[in-house]
C-alpha cells in the first residue's frame, strides 16, 4: 500500500520549520571546535588526575577514580543535554564559558585547598564531577547544532573524528610538553583560556548572536582577564600553595614528567620531597646513606664496579667515593631533573659533595625495571636507593620479577642492599621485601638503623644463592670502614641486626608484578601514622 502524497507545498517534516543551513566554512568552525573541547576535556581529566597523585599518592588509585568519575559525570551532562532547548548555539557557548572558568581554575583551587579544606577529597571529586558534567554537554550540543547541516553517518564521521584526534593530542602533549614546561597550574588556566577563546570566537563569528553578543561578549571578557592573571601568577599561587604545605621556605619547586620536586630550607636544614613525600634532611641524610652503603662495602675490598640504582640525589654515591678502589659507579635515576639540579645547584653539589660530577661516576636517566634487562656489565655491589613503594609504578621495582634479573648483573661473590621502608612503622611492608628477596632466590640480612627525621629505617644485604655467604653472622666483624664517617663503625653494625619483638619478623606474602601486595601493605601499614 502506497502512502497518500502530502498536499502540494507541505513537507513531509512540516512539524518543525527547516533551520538555516550553515555555510562550510561555519560548518568547519564549530568542528574546530570540538577538536579543542576533546583536546581541553582530556588535559582537565589528566590534570586532575596527576594532581591527585601528587598531593594523595598512590597514582593507580587517583587516575582510576579520576577517570571513573569524569567519564560518569559526561555520561550525566549527556542525558542532560536533551532537556536543553532554545537557542543551542547560545547554549553552547554559555557552556564553553563554564568549562572555561571550572577547568582553568581547579588546578589552582586544588592547590591551594590542599592544606585548608578538611575534607579534600569531596572537592577534587566534585570540581572533577562538575568539570565532566560541562564537558558531556558540549558534543551532544554541537550535533544537535550540525544535524540538519550533513547527514547522520556524516555528522557522527566527522564529529568523533575531530573528538578522538584532540583526545590523541591532549595525551602526547600533557607528559611531553605542558607538566615539564607550564607545570599543572599553568596548564590548567591556559586551557581554560582556550574554552573561553571558543566561546568567543563563536560569538564573534556567528551573526545570529548579534542580539545577546554585548552581554556574553563581556562575560567572556571578563573569564578570560581572570583566567590571563592566573596564568601570569601561577607561580605566586603555587608558592601560596607550598607554604600552606611544607613549614620551611621553598627554595625550588618544579613539575617534571615524573613527579613533583620541592626543596625547602630552614635555619638548620634542607629538605627534599618527592611528590609531597620527605626524601632526605640535611641534617641526618648521612645516618641513612651511611647505613646503605657501608655495610655492604666493608666486605667488597677488591670491588671496582657499582650500580646504584635511584639516588639521583648522589648522596649514596658520595658514600661509595669514599672506597678509592672503586673504578666506576653508575647510577640509573629516572628523572633527569632530579640528577640536573643535583649536578647543578651549588648547595646541592656542596652537601653531596659534588659526587655526580666525580670521573669515576656515569649518570644515566633510563627507568632501572628495563635497564638491568639490557645492561651487559657486572658489578660487585648494586644499591638500590628507590623510593618507598607507595604506587604501582614504584612497586614494580621491588617485585621478584625484578628482582630476579639482578643476579646474571653480580660478579661472582656480589651482593646488593635495598632500602626497604621502616620495619617499625611499616613492619609487614618492610618484611614482604624480604620475602620476596628470598622468593627471588637470594639469601637475605635484614637490618636496621635510626634516622631521626624517620625513625627507624629498614635495609636488606642480599646475595645470590649461589653466591658466597660470609659467615660470621652479620652483628660482628665491621670489616673495613673508611675514615671520617659520622654514624657507622663497629659498635652501631653490631647493632643493626638485632630486632626487638615490636619489629620482629611475622609472615607476609610475596610480591609479585600481577598483584603488588607490598603496594597495599606500605598504604595501610603508613596509613595507621597519619
Amino acid at each position: 500500500m502506497v502512502d497518500p502524497a502530502p498536499p502540494s507545498g507541505v513537507s513531509e517534516r512540516s512539524t518543525t520549520p527547516p533551520a538555516r543551513r550553515l555555510a562550510p566554512p561555519r560548518q568547519w568552525l564549530l568542528l574546530l571546535a570540538v577538536f579543542v573541547i576533546a583536546t581541553c576535556g582530556l588535559i582537565y581529566e589528566l590534570i586532575a588526575g596527576t594532581l591527585a597523585s601528587y598531593l594523595l599518592g598512590d597514582s593507580v588509585t587517583q587516575f582510576s577514580t579520576i577517570i571513573g568519575v569524569y567519564l560518569f559525570s559526561m555520561g550525566i551532562g549527556s542525558w542532560l543535554s536533551k532537556f536543553v532547548e532554545g537557542n543551542l548555539l547560545r547554549w553552547f557557548i554559555r557552556v564553553e564559558l563554564l568549562v572555561g572558568l571550572v577547568g582553568g581554575f581547579s588546578a589552582p583551587l586544588l592547590f591551594v585547598l590542599f592544606e585548608y579544606v578538611a575534607s579534600f577529597r569531596l572537592m577534587l571529586y566534585s570540581l572533577v564531577g562538575l568539570t565532566g558534567i560541562l564537558v558531556g554537554l558540549e558534543i551532544p550540543l554541537l550535533m544537535r547544532i550540525l544535524e540538519d547541516q550533513l547527514s547522520f553517518k556524516e555528522l557522527v564521521s566527522k564529529v568523533f573524528t575531530f573528538d578522538y584526534i584532540g583526545a590523541l593530542l591532549a595525551s602526547l602533549i600533557f607528559p611531553l610538553v605542558l607538566v615539564p614546561y607550564l607545570g599543572l597550574v599553568r596548564s590548567s588556566v591556559l586551557f581554560g583560556l582556550l574554552n573561553v577563546g571558543v566561546a568567543g570566537y563563536l560569538l564573534a563569528q556567528f551573526a545570529e548572536t548579534r542580539p545577546y553578543r554585548r552581554s556574553m561578549g563581556t562575560a567572556v571578557v571578563l573569564a578570560a582577564l581572570a583566567l590571563l592573571v592566573a596564568f601570569i601568577g601561577a607561580d605566586r599561587i603555587v608558592t601560596f600553595a607550598e607554604t600552606a604545605t611544607f613549614r620551611d621556605t621553598v627554595i625550588f619547586s618544579k613539575n617534571t614528567p615524573y613527579q613533583r620536586l620541592v626543596l625547602t630550607r630552614n635555619a638548620h636544614e634542607m629538605r627534599l620531597y618527592l611528590n609531597g613525600n620527605l626524601q632526605f634532611s640535611s641534617v641526618d641524610e648521612y645516618r641513612y646513606h651511611e647505613a646503605l652503603v657501608h655495610p655492604a662495602m666493608r666486605h667488597l675490598p677488591q670491588a671496582s664496579r657499582v650500580l646504584v640504582l635511584g639516588g639521583g640525589d648522589g648522596l649514596a654515591v658520595r658514600e661509595l667515593l669514599r672506597y678509592p678502589h672503586l673504578r666506576q659507579i653508575d647510577l640509573v635515576d629516572l628523572d633527569p631533573a632530579m640528577t640536573r639540579l643535583f649536578r647543578q645547584n651549588s648547595m646541592l653539589t656542596t652537601l653531596n659533595a659534588n659526587a655526580l660530577n666525580h670521573p669515576k661516576v656515569r649518570v644515566w636517566n633510563a627507568d632501572a625495571y628495563n635497564w638491568v634487562r639490557t645492561d651487559t656489565t657486572r658489578y660487585d655491589l648494586i644499591v638500590m636507593d628507590f623510593p618507598d613503594p607507595s604506587n604501582y609504578s614504584v612497586g614494580k621495582l621491588y617485585s621478584t620479577a625484578f628482582y630476579r634479573e639482578l643476579p646474571r648483573l653480580l660478579r661472582p661473590g656480589g651482593r646488593m642492599v635495598v632500602q626497604s621502608t621502616s620495619p617499625f612503622m611499616g613492619r609487614r611492608s618492610f618484611w614482604c621485601i624480604v620475602h620476596t628477596l628470598q622468593a627471588a632466590g637470594f639469601q637475605t640480612q635484614p637490618y636496621h638503623a635510626y634516622v631521626p627525621s624517620f625513625g627507624e629505617w629498614g635495609y636488606v644485604l642480599a646475595y645470590p644463592s649461589t653466591g658466597n655467604v660470609p659467615d660470621e653472622p652479620f652483628a660482628r666483624a665491621a670489616g673495613t670502614l673508611p675514615a671520617g664517617l659520622r654514624y657507622v663503625n663497629a659498635q652501631t653494625l653490631g647493632e643493626m641486626g638485632n630486632f626487638p619483638p615490636d619489629m620482629a619478623e611475622l609472615p607476609t606474602d610475596v610480591n609479585r608484578l600481577n598483584n603488588q601486595v607490598l603496594v597495599r601493605y606500605f598504604e595501610e601499614d603508613w596509613g595507621k601514622w597519619q
